[in-house]
Order: structure tokens, then C-alpha cells, then sequence
């Protein structure tokens, strides 16, 4: 490993490759630890795959064929199950939970993988399963559809930039499966502070939330789900700053003062 690399977000991802590459054999351990990253990785990228093309074209391409009223409330009880998993997943019970889904004495380590799992499997569920509306609204052609699809680009880069300044290895699921091929425990990253994290406390929300408005293609599905994710983009960090609280204490009030939630300070940006 080149020790000469300052970034932290850069070491963390060589030691846990070094750990990997350098680990004490054990053919159970390594066979389960591959199986769960190729599993891992391959459902999120399916899921972010999915997720841009559903949402480019407005949900209205779902595979879907629940007949109205009641399509209505399949639809919403598919938008609803994402941030309520994917929040209850976090709770101490959750917790539990993730660690008891993988039989043996594995799952524990393995959590950060099966709760990336997880959620990536409810997102293919939500845009494979939504039923259309049928309904178009609005749809951008010609130089608005460069100028918007642009846009809708730069807002899933954002979100990558702010995945990777947060740790992109705990946020991708890559930790847990790392630091079993290593036959360690996970060492998680410390509180993001770097990058994006320096102008907003919650960049990846933000992110996420620009996502959802950016899109070329307007229907009913598409309001919907922009509306009610972009609620919980704005509360579900509240919880999550709680428990950052309890873990950093003094560092993370310190933090708190200096950086706006979501909002960047533009005085920092102008001459």
C-alpha cells in the first residue's frame, strides 16, 4: 500500500483491498465473503441501472399490471417500503436482524453487505413492479431534452461524489464482504467531513433529492414519487444525526455549528 496517500477516503479503500489480498486462508470464509460481494455488487448496480432508466422515463415503463383504483395503492405502498426498510434497518432491532440473516458466525461483519443487498432489492422492486398511470404530462424534446438529461446527469455524479465522500465502501456494501475475505472486523469510517461534507451536513440526501427533479419526462408516477421521497430526504437525516450525536459527541456538535444541514452558505462560494 503507498503509504505517501493523505486522502483517508483513498487509504481506506487500499486497506481493505491490502487486507483482502493479504488475509490467512480459509476456503469457507473466502468463498462466502466473494459470493455475497458479486451478489452485493451486481443488485446495486442493477438497482441504480434501474433506477435512472425508470426515472427518465417519468415510471412510466414499470412492469406492473394491477388494475385501477387499486393500482393506486400498490404503487404507494412500493414508494413507502424503501425509506421505511431501509430507516427501520438502522434501528438497534434492525440491526439484530441483519446480523442473524446470515447463518454461522458471519453475520455480523457481513451486515453492511446484507443491508446493501437489501436495499437494492427494494429498489429493483419499486421501478420493476410500479404499475403506470399511463398518463403523460410532459416530455422534453430537441435542446430541452439535452439541457434536462444534463442536468439529471450531474445530479447522479453529485450523488456519487457525495457516496464516495462519505465512504463508498460502507455505502456501496463493500465493507462487510472486505473485511471478511481480510478476517477482520469492519472498520467503519469516520465522521464525513471531507468533500461535499464540508459545505452540508447531508449531501447525499441532497443529491438524492436532485435526482428525483431533474428528470426529462413528467407523469403522475413520477410527481408522486418525487413528492414523497423528497420528504424523506429532508427528515430521515434528522434521525441519522441523532445517532451521530451519541457517537461523536463533542465532534459532532462542533461539526453541526460550522456546516448547514442541506442548504449550502453561498457567502463561502462569492468573492
Amino acid at each position: 500500500m503507498n503509504h505517501n496517500i493523505d486522502d483517508p477516503r483513498i487509504r481506506r479503500l487500499l486497506d481493505l483491498w491490502q487486507g483482502a489480498l493479504t488475509a490467512p486462508p480459509g476456503r469457507g470464509r473466502i468463498a462466502l465473503a466473494l459470493a455475497m460481494g458479486a451478489c452485493c455488487h451486481i443488485v446495486f448496480a442493477a438497482a441504480i441501472l434501474s433506477m435512472i432508466y425508470a426515472m427518465f422515463h417519468g415510471l412510466s415503463r414499470g412492469l406492473g399490471s394491477v388494475s385501477y383504483p387499486w393500482a393506486v395503492f400498490a404503487n404507494l405502498l412500493l414508494i413507502v417500503q424503501f425509506p421505511l426498510g431501509h430507516s427501520l434497518l438502522l434501528s438497534k432491532g434492525g440491526g439484530r436482524l441483519l446480523r442473524r440473516l446470515i447463518p454461522g458466525n458471519h453475520g455480523s461483519v457481513l451486515s453492511t453487505t446484507t443491508y446493501a443487498i437489501i436495499a437494492s432489492l427494494q429498489l429493483l422492486a419499486l421501478f420493476w413492479l410500479w404499475t403506470p398511470s399511463g398518463i403523460l404530462w410532459w416530455q422534453a424534446e430537441g435542446v430541452t431534452l439535452y439541457v434536462v438529461s444534463g442536468l439529471y446527469l450531474l445530479a447522479f455524479l453529485l450523488l456519487g461524489k457525495a457516496i464516495f465522500d462519505a465512504g463508498v465502501e460502507l455505502q456501496s456494501g463493500a465493507l462487510g464482504w472486505l473485511s471478511l475475505l481480510a478476517d477482520r472486523a469492519p472498520s467503519f469510517p469516520a465522521m464525513p467531513t471531507l468533500g461535499l461534507f464540508r459545505h452540508i451536513r447531508q449531501p447525499i440526501y441532497l443529491a438524492f433529492a436532485c435526482t428525483l427533479w431533474t428528470v426529462p419526462t413528467w407523469t403522475p408516477d413520477q410527481l408522486a414519487l418525487a413528492m414523497l421521497w423528497t420528504v424523506y430526504c429532508v427528515l430521515a437525516p434528522l434521525f441519522k444525526e441523532r445517532r451521530y450525536a451519541r457517537l461523536h459527541g463533542e465532534d459532532w456538535k462542533r461539526y453541526r455549528e460550522r456546516v448547514p444541514y442541506m442548504s449550502p452558505r453561498l457567502s463561502k462560494f462569492l468573492p
